[in-house]
């Protein structure tokens, strides 16, 4: 079913809640003045496009999104570039749900009770099912055929399942399933998590995803929210807790990609994070961005074309060019070179600078002969002439940069280099 197959009828009486509020501490210091779906991807995107692309493109137009810390930028991004797609005379709406503190004085406990705190706001829909989803995972989904596969079961809630390598599957609910699909068995991010039978290698986890029959959902949190004992998280405490009383099913993660692996990538880590924006660079990358039949969408500011200037003979030369990279509206080239890399808007690279396998975010400035490898630098920051970044990981971690375990230097937000390095790293 691609987008112009679907019937928003079928998912009229569904509410998504983006579950959008985590701190997202393991991408410090990408997190530490935006929350983790507010951090740019693949240039032009932040990482909840793509939950929300995945809502409109799947015909839901009822959605809040949940909101807790460093909630500044993601608000402003969503009202930008989203409303425009919900019109409320026809009974559709964005929402952005900020805590209020209804239910007790403190931050949303978990992910249950982060729901459960504005349980006002759901019931005021008058919804018959809710979709619970994680705003800061990368993947293209059709929701309404998870919707679909819930109501067709008769089951009480159902959980979007990946396969994946066991390897990797510690940080994730794990569960076992039967012929039919229900779930006979959920375990919250274990160190021996079970295998998928006949496959020792590989197990089958929660996407984050949850599709409950609405007056079932209700009922559970507020049990949930009665319970000293709970963390109030989906994962550890409820769905656990209903596998031997209630019918549990998995719907298995299919992508809109089209391709023979499903592509999904939980962006959690510096590395995770690095490697899902380089994957956008390959020739025929598992994400496909420039899929018309299922785009994703964001705020676009409003920013020139790109341009690339100077055309010298030569590697050394002083040309603007750009190979095997994506390179955002707004980006000059004036001179310097980027290759496998992400020029985010705005971004400028002056005369014989060296971009490579790099992500560089927007109004990011690049002094003249300045080399850059493997490094992540964040918004507004200027880079000095002359500089070597990604060079040498000791180096890079003196001057203050978090270097990652797999060596990517990450430059943060505000960063100022000092007057020293300023003198003496440019002849």
């Amino acid at each position: 079913m691609r987008s112009s197959e679907i019937d928003p009828t079928r998912v009229r009486d569904v509410v998504a809640v983006i579950l959008a509020g985590g701190k997202g501490a393991r991408l410090d210091p990408l997190t530490r003045d935006r929350a983790k779906p507010a951090v740019p991807f693949g240039g032009s995107y932040r990482i909840i496009d793509f939950a929300l692309s995945n809502c409109v493109n799947s015909g839901l137009r009822k959605l809040l999104v949940l909101t807790q810390y460093k909630a500044i930028s993601l608000d402003r991004h969503v009202n930008l570039g989203w409303h425009r797609f919900f019109c409320r005379e026809l009974g559709e709406f964005l929402d952005i749900l900020h805590p209020q503190q209804r239910i007790d004085e403190h931050w949303y406990l978990g992910t249950a009770d982060a729901v459960y705190q504005n349980l006002y706001s759901l019931e005021m829909s008058s919804p018959k099912h809710v979709l619970v989803l994680a705003g800061d995972h990368i993947y293209k989904m059709n929701y309404q055929k998870l919707v679909e596969s819930h109501i067709e079961s008769r089951a009480d809630v159902t959980i979007g399942a990946l396969s994946m390598p066991c390897s990797a599957a510690q940080e994730f609910g794990t569960m076992q399933i039967d012929s039919s699909g229900r779930v006979t068995q959920f375990r919250e991010k274990v160190a021996d998590p079970p295998s998928i039978p006949g496959d020792p290698t590989r197990c089958l986890v929660s996407m984050g995803i949850y599709c409950f029959s609405a007056p079932f959902l209700f009922e559970q949190l507020r049990q949930d929210a009665e319970d000293p004992l709970s963390h109030h998280d989906f994962g550890h405490d409820i769905l656990p807790s209903l596998i031997e009383s209630h019918c549990v099913h998995a719907f298995p993660f299919r992508d809109e990609n089209r391709k023979h692996d499903a592509y999904w990538r939980d962006v959690g880590t510096i590395d995770a994070y690095y490697e899902a924006n380089l994957d956008l660079i390959a020739v025929d990358p598992l994400l496909n961005m420039y899929d018309s039949q299922w785009p994703i969408r964001t705020h676009y500011p409003s920013y020139p074309p790109p341009k690339f200037v100077f055309a010298g003979d030569g590697y050394d030369a002083r040309r603007g060019e750009a190979l095997d990279s994506i390179v955002c509206p707004g980006a000059i080239l004036s001179g310097g070179r980027a290759s496998r890399s992400i020029v985010g808007p705005g971004v400028r690279i002056n005369s014989f600078a060296r971009i490579e396998e790099s992500i560089l975010f927007e109004g990011v400035d690049i002094g003249r002969h300045a080399r850059i490898r493997r490094a992540v630098i964040d918004k507004g920051v200027q880079i000095p002439p002359g500089i070597s970044i990604g060079f040498d990981p000791e180096e890079d971690a003196a001057r203050g940069f978090t270097v990652s375990p797999l060596g990517v230097t990450v430059i943060p937000k505000g960063h100022q280099f000092d007057s020293a390095v300023l003198t003496t790293t440019f002849s």
